[in-house]
């Protein structure tokens, strides 16, 4: 039913008494009210729909509303919302963890068992459609004035080349002076190293074995038993683990030098798991060799899975440790070398090396590990990337493959100056990596300078944008309340319909397999322009839909076909559609968080038709489609899409 403006509007609207109203009550307020109710009636036009598109609010049950800082599109078509403790420090303390399954077909919802605190992980779709879930939260931040009692980290030491040792949560670590420590967490430290040395005298002859024993070490967060300042130290020393008896009390000691009252950072844990999406579960695997709080994990072209950066479980952001998990063995093994800041922004690209865009979380020092580059994981080299305007403006900036993912084109939309900054930036960035020689240049810029903008590739090759806020978590009532579209071939952006829900800090969005964009999410400081009333994370979900749904013809329609491409890369799908539609695009489902989603990228197919049926043709290269599942869609002349079906990728 069309939207007709109510009585009482049309009168202020064409009456004398719009005029009377507006000198004789509160004039601003009475524009103001006047001014929305127009809008309403504009953005409810079929018209304005066709060109902007439109927003819709989602009807979410008690219950089942949740501080979404993860989401993920699954192959059954559902999203899987994840919060873990959602970044509110009772529910950390209370154990209460949790996860949201939306079906977006049906508008269900499901509360899913949580294991353990997985706000701030990473995740990454795996080839048989589970999504692997990695790190999150050991222990909330404590700012500064307000560590009462001096911590840091302890290196664990283990001499004995016989055993591991685990020391239990509680253990407590003497110091020369006799300051005691308690630590936080469990710490299992590895048997030490063994090697037997052979030399020999000059006459040939073998001289008596020698062996060599190399002590295991293991990290652990520890806290002074009293507050005060005798527990503060900044000098190395060694501490005596209390408890141990025999050999055990000589091979197991402490090693700490700093131990202080300075702020306390966040600090990650080690524990993977896969969700299945037809068990709709959590499954453990392998845990990770390091803690990692915000990291980024990036599927590969054989479907491993790469873990990088990320802060420990001493708080440090991890300095270059990375690792790779198989999913066939459920284990993670020692990957390359190399340092990034927390949530860096990777990308497979083709031939194999990740692009590193320099979008990232924030966490790590301003000077290091924030320029662009290519990262070739063979041979542990980076190239670094130049031509990037405002590069000092990274921290929190979009970033994504352009349509279609062949043509090796890359995106850096907005993004802010480190930690609390005040800048903010409304550059866009474009770099060809298929061209030698190749240089970051500008695109056409944002409306303001913009923080957490969510960017999402559709179906008709365009990117849809939306949301962020121009200062840092949206302070000052700094969101930003638009949204616009991208178009690649055009190198232009173009107005779309504007959102009603704000969107900074801690906020996703993702495309649905029916074409929609859902959004999700946003963490302020606070809630008003003043900086006077804390601010509450936003649960309201709200649904963009396209103006390619608007434009009232009918949508091209895929009949039966195969869930799986054949070796050729190659699928034929019935359809009634055939001589509608122009092309087709493969398209990965997104994992997303903090403006962070490596996974989505668009891969142009080919395309044959005959009366009744399509034939569409991926590419062979595992480094331009790696394996997984994806949603099909074809669309007809004017850009409208199908439905998407969904096929897998070996």
């Amino acid at each position: 039913m069309a939207y007709r403006p109510s009585n009482k509007f049309r009168k202020q609207l064409l009456g004398g008494g719009a005029i009377l109203l507006l000198a004789g009550l509160n004039a601003p307020a009475a524009v103001s009210f006047a001014t929305a109710e127009y809008h309403a009636y504009k953005i409810a036009q079929p018209g304005y729909k066709a060109k902007f598109g439109s927003w819709q609010g989602l009807d979410v049950p008690p219950g089942f509303k949740v501080n979404a800082i993860h989401a993920a599109l699954l192959h059954t078509g559902k999203v899987l919302l994840i919060a873990g403790s959602g970044n509110d420090q009772k529910k950390f303390d209370s154990g209460t963890f949790e996860t949201i399954l939306w079906d977006p077909a049906k508008n269900t919802f499901k509360k899913i068992p949580t294991p353990e605190d997985f706000f701030c992980a990473g995740h990454s779709q795996l080839p048989d459609g589970r999504l692997l879930v990695a790190g999150g939260t050991a222990r909330y931040e404590v700012l500064d004035g307000e560590v009462k009692k001096a911590g840091g980290g302890m290196r664990v030491k283990n001499e004995s080349p016989d055993k591991a040792v685990t020391l239990k949560k509680g253990t407590v670590f003497r110091s020369p002076s006799g300051v005691e420590y308690v630590s936080k967490f469990d710490v299992t430290v590895p048997k030490a190293k063994r090697k037997f040395e052979v030399t020999y005298f000059k006459s040939g002859q073998m001289k008596p074995w020698k062996t060599k024993v190399t002590a295991a070490e293991a990290r652990v967060f520890v806290e002074a038993r009293k507050a005060g300042a005798q527990a503060l130290t900044t000098e190395a020393a060694q501490y005596e683990v209390l408890g141990l008896k025999g050999k055990d009390a000589d091979n197991v000691y402490g090693l700490a030098q700093k131990l202080t009252t300075e702020k306390q950072d966040f600090q990650g844990i080690k524990a993977a798991y896969e969700f299945d999406p037809k068990a709709e579960r959590y499954i453990p695997v392998a845990p990770m060799k390091d803690a990692r709080w915000y990291p980024t994990l990036v599927t590969l072209q054989d479907g491993r899975v790469l873990a990088v950066s990320g802060l420990n479980d001493v708080g440090d952001v991890v300095p270059g440790d990375n690792e790779i998990y198989d999913p066939k063995t459920k284990k993670w093994a020692k990957g390359p070398f190399r340092y990034f800041p927390t949530y860096p922004a990777l990308f497979l690209t083709q031939g194999g090396r990740l692009f590193y865009t320099g979008s990232n979380a924030g966490y790590g020092p301003a000077t290091k590990g924030r320029e662009p580059g290519l990262w070739d994981l063979r041979t542990n080299t980076f190239t670094k990337l130049r031509g990037l305007t405002d590069a000092n403006q990274l921290e929190t900036s979009a970033s994504l493959a352009l349509p279609p993912v062949q043509a090796q084109r890359f995106m850096v939309l907005g993004g802010g100056g480190v930690g609390e900054s005040a800048l903010s930036t409304a550059r866009t960035s474009i770099i060809d990596l298929s061209k030698p020689g190749a240089r970051f240049a500008d695109g056409p810029a944002l409306p303001q300078g913009t923080r957490y903008l969510s960017s999402v590739l559709l179906p008709d090759d365009t990117v849809f944008t939306t949301g962020g806020s121009e200062q840092y978590r949206g302070r000052s009532g700094s969101d930003i309340l638009k949204a616009q579209f991208y178009l690649p071939k055009d190198n232009v952006m173009r107005a779309a319909a504007d959102p009603t829900v704000g969107r900074n800090y801690h906020s996703e969005a993702l495309l649905l397999p029916d074409g929609r964009v859902a959004t999700f999410g946003s963490d302020p400081l606070f809630d008003d322009a003043d900086n006077t009333k804390l601010g509450t994370f936003e649960q309201r979900v709200e649904i963009f839909t396209p103006p390619y749904l608007h434009s009232g013809g009918k949508r091209p329609v895929l009949g039966d076909g195969p869930q799986e491409l054949d070796q050729n890369g190659r699928a034929t799908f019935r359809t009634a559609d055939a001589d509608r539609i122009t092309a087709a695009r493969l398209m990965r489902p997104s994992a997303v968080t903090h403006t962070t989603d490596v996974e989505q990228r668009s891969v142009a197919l080919g395309l044959t038709r005959t009366k009744d049926s399509v034939t569409v043709a991926a590419p062979l290269d595992r480094t331009l489609v790696p394996p997984g599942w994806y949603m099909l869609f074809v669309t007809d002349a004017k850009g409208t899409p199908s439905e998407a079906k969904w096929v897998q990728v070996d």
